[in-house]
């Protein structure tokens, strides 16, 4: 069986890489003949710094499924069209703007260097901070900070994009049309177990044949079949679990 996990809030908390004992778990998995596979709204640059090296050559979507890395190398990238980047780049300049946009792998920061984004942002220097002219591709913007920022927003939803509001940072995400981490896993691979926390994880979960929701989403429980409450020792709740259900599928699979 396939088993996909979101990150942050799933299998890692407070940006604070995957502890020892879920990545063991997570191997035993694959030797139990399971297949082990990442999906976060962190682009492929970001997700390394949390994942043990092991996993590094694993298949890992990011950007909420607008990249695929597979053996170390990004095999997919969905980005905006240029006609979509140039409205985009005209509305930046007409609400004065701050943003994190980012291309395959480098990204351009404007925001205040006390933003709480940056704690996740490239915190192993693997990638640069350029010019946002000088992106080949961009595959996602947030707007940190802007003037009129309900009129940016009205202007954006002419464009056709895919709109996120992380209300508790007070940043606006914007997607390519069609992008979600379900997409990706379609253009992967078969059936599979998903793991996630939040909003983004709805359409993975639309599509798993099982889905566990760790901590408490509104939205979310909707399409979970299980939750893990974030109380007591959580993780060692997210391993039993994960034990039960390798067990569980390898029997299926036999």
């Amino acid at each position: 069986m396939n088993f996909v996990f979101d990150l942050d809030g799933t299998i890692c908390f407070k940006g604070v890489p995957v502890s020892t004992r879920i990545n063991e778990t997570l191997k035993e998995l694959e030797e139990a003949g399971h297949t082990v596979i990442f999906a976060s709204a962190r682009p492929i640059r970001d997700l390394l710094p949390v994942l043990d090296e092991y996993f590094h050559q694993h298949t890992l979507i990011g950007g909420n499924g607008a990249l695929i890395s597979e053996k170390g190398k990004i095999t997919y990238a969905r980005s905006f069209s240029l006609d979509q980047i140039e409205y985009i780049k005209k509305l930046i300049t007409e609400h004065k703007a701050t943003y994190l946009i980012d291309g395959e792998w480098d990204y351009s920061y404007t925001g205040s260097a006390a933003h709480p984004i940056l704690q996740n942002l490239d915190p192993q220097k693997r990638a640069v901070n350029i010019s946002l002219t000088d992106h080949p591709s961009i595959v996602k913007v947030l707007i940190l900070s802007a003037d009129d920022k309900d009129g940016l927003l009205q202007k954006l939803s002419d464009l056709d994009v895919v709109i996120h509001m992380h209300g508790g940072e007070d940043v606006t995400d914007i997607s390519p049309t069609g992008i979600h981490k379900l997409a990706a896993m379609q253009r992967l691979t078969g059936d599979y177990v998903a793991f996630g926390n939040d909003a983004n994880d709805i359409q993975l979960f639309k599509g798993a044949c099982r889905s566990i929701m760790i901590g408490r989403h509104a939205e979310l429980s909707a399409y979970a079949d299980e939750s893990i409450s974030l109380e007591g020792d959580y993780e060692e709740k997210i391993i039993q679990k994960l034990r039960e259900l390798s067990e569980e599928y390898r029997v299926i699979e036999v």
